[in-house]
């Protein structure tokens, strides 16, 4: 069984910052992609930020400057730093990887269970 656990999201004033973790654990072989996502109320579930294994990052244009995506594939764990948050950034994030299990070497698409951000004005 693999598992991913999201951490870190809390209730922060604009101009504020939050650190997210997301933690992978079970019967893992690799990690491939790594990404988060996030839902605000009433809207679609949005890609905000990607890394590779080597990585390669990437981001939606909204965070650009305010995000960073990072990952410790010893600890088979990946971060976001959030900084200069907005209330437009209020939204449940997900983590997402893309993951080989070390017991059939079958590569899946795993999600964690979300964690709630929310920055007032």
């Amino acid at each position: 069984q693999v598992q991913l656990v999201e951490s870190g999201g809390g209730l922060v004033q604009a101009g504020g910052s939050l650190r997210l973790s997301c933690a992978a654990s079970g019967s893992i072989f690799s990690i491939n992609v790594m990404a988060w996502y996030r839902q605000a109320p009433g809207m679609q579930r949005e890609l905000v930020a990607i890394i590779t294994s080597g990585g390669t990052t990437n981001y939606t244009d909204s965070v650009k400057g305010r995000f960073t995506i990072s990952r410790d594939n010893a600890k088979n764990t990946m971060y976001l730093q959030m900084n200069t948050l907005k209330p437009e950034d209020t939204a449940v994030y997900y983590c997402n990887a893309e993951i080989r299990d070390s017991r059939w070497y079958v590569t899946s698409n795993y999600w964690g269970q979300g964690t709630q951000v929310t920055v007032s004005s």
